[in-house]
């Protein structure tokens, strides 16, 4: 069993969906409230899935939950880019956001590979 906690792409993604979550607030309900959802359920699952799959028995389990990690994170680069086409956001806010999803995929894609690379113990 791992402690998510100490995983730096579950830290990362934390501050992400938390950083999300503020800066949503300002999003009118009227007309933005789906999107507002979406983007930050799209966000809590990025992280909420790695802390999931800490729980796994196996290394292949655990990286099938990092899987489903990136995939969350593809979805909520796809509302970022919807928030930004509706203006929702300034220019340099989802630039900021965009690239920190990104970083974050791109270290669970990592940790997901070694992780299949490196055999059980038993």
């Amino acid at each position: 069993m791992r402690d998510f906690k100490r995983i730096k792409a579950w830290q990362r993604a934390h501050a992400l969906a938390i950083a999300l979550h503020k800066c949503t607030q300002r999003f009118s309900r009227v007309g933005y409230a789906r999107l507002r959802a979406q983007l930050t359920g799209a966000a809590d699952s990025i992280k909420d899935t790695i802390a999931e799959g800490c729980g796994a028995a196996t290394s292949k389990e655990f990286a099938r939950f990092l899987d489903m990690s990136i995939k969350s994170a593809n979805e909520t680069e796809g509302h970022l880019l919807a928030a930004r086409d509706l203006e929702l956001f300034s220019v340099d806010e989802w630039q900021k956001f965009t690239a920190e999803t990104i970083e974050i995929r791109k270290m669970v894609y990592t940790y997901r590979r070694k992780l299949l690379e490196t055999p059980d113990d038993e």
